[in-house]
């Protein structure tokens, strides 16, 4: 198997797996505590936080472990990775977070694909995405280039914990996990018709990142 291969498969897998922790945790969490949203968000929001972390590291000297299409077009633009190799993880990201939202339905004797009905999108989530995607890229990048790369799984975790709960979206921050999440009628779903909205905030929130990170970390210390 060639390297890129190997990287590209790691990516689908990662992205796979998280979105099945995100879709799942949603899922356990309705069937869990139905008739508490606040504790429903805190279960899918501590399994996401927790399992972050231990995917990040699984990954991270294979692929990068990006996840996320936004993650690998800034690792891109800043010149930390080839955009032949970005152009290849982007299609493998979002593949792997549909696979995994499939999964997940079939963990939990679900249709495999049931398209979310959930609307999501208005000014308050759209903003949301913005800071939250920026966020993301802000800390994932300081850490790289400030030579505290070994702690970027852990800061990941606890950034999306967080997010969840201080951002109006609750922090998708994701492009392909956004497409992924449309496959379940679910807790943590998406309606088609939210995630154009979402995504284009998460892009721009990426921007937003990326232009803060060369702002405050011009050049690479260690």
């Amino acid at each position: 198997m060639s390297a890129r291969l190997r990287r590209v498969v790691a990516e689908f897998l990662g992205s796979a797996l998280l979105a099945a922790v995100v879709v799942g945790s949603g899922i356990a969490a309705e069937r869990l505590s139905p008739s508490d949203v606040g504790l429903q968000l805190l279960e899918n929001a501590l399994a996401t936080a927790l399992a972050l972390p231990v995917l990040i590291l699984l990954f991270i000297h294979i692929s990068g472990a990006h996840f996320n299409p936004v993650v690998s077009l800034v690792d891109s633009a800043i010149g930390l990775r080839a955009w032949r190799d970005t152009a290849v993880y982007i299609p493998a990201q979002v593949a792997g977070c549909i696979a995994g939202a499939v999964l997940a339905n079939l963990m939990f004797g679900a249709s495999a694909v049931s398209w979310s009905t959930k609307e999501r999108l208005g000014a308050g989530t759209f903003l949301a995405e913005i800071v939250a995607t920026a966020g993301l890229v802000l800390v994932i990048f300081a850490l790289a280039r400030t030579g505290r790369a070994s702690v970027i799984p852990a800061a990941v975790g606890a950034y999306i914990g967080a997010a969840y709960f201080f951002t109006a979206s609750t922090s998708f921050a994701n492009p392909a996990i956004t497409i992924g999440r449309m496959f379940s009628e679910s807790f943590a779903g998406i309606a088609p018709s939210s995630s154009l909205g979402f995504i284009a905030a998460q892009l721009l929130g990426g921007g937003i990142g990326y232009l803060l990170v060369r702002y405050f970390y011009p050049r690479v210390t260690v």
